[in-house]
């Protein structure tokens, strides 16, 4: 069965195109302060697009729905790779 991330995150984000940069933070990073996760994408370590709301520094922030679905598909593929290769476990098509 093959769910859909972005659909998955619509549901849980009411919708939501841009989803908040707190609200990010809090579901799926919550080990990291609001600073240290602001740090960890800018310098690139993790791998989201941040999206301002309009062209001020002090704007509000966030992450397009897409964004995250993909950042989110990446890493599960990343994880399904070490599983297969710790494990020698090969997914059966």
């Amino acid at each position: 069965m093959s769910l859909n991330t972005a659909f998955l995150l619509m549901a849980q984000y009411n919708g939501k195109a841009i989803i908040p940069l707190d609200e990010v933070r809090r579901d799926f990073f919550s080990h990291l302060t609001l600073p240290k996760f602001l740090r960890k994408l800018s310098s690139g370590d993790i791998a989201l697009p941040l999206m301002p709301i309009e062209t001020s520094q002090k704007c509000a922030k966030g992450v397009h729905l897409q964004d995250l679905a993909d950042y989110l598909d990446k890493r599960r593929q990343m994880a399904q790779r070490e599983f297969s290769r710790m494990s020698g476990w090969k997914k059966q098509m």
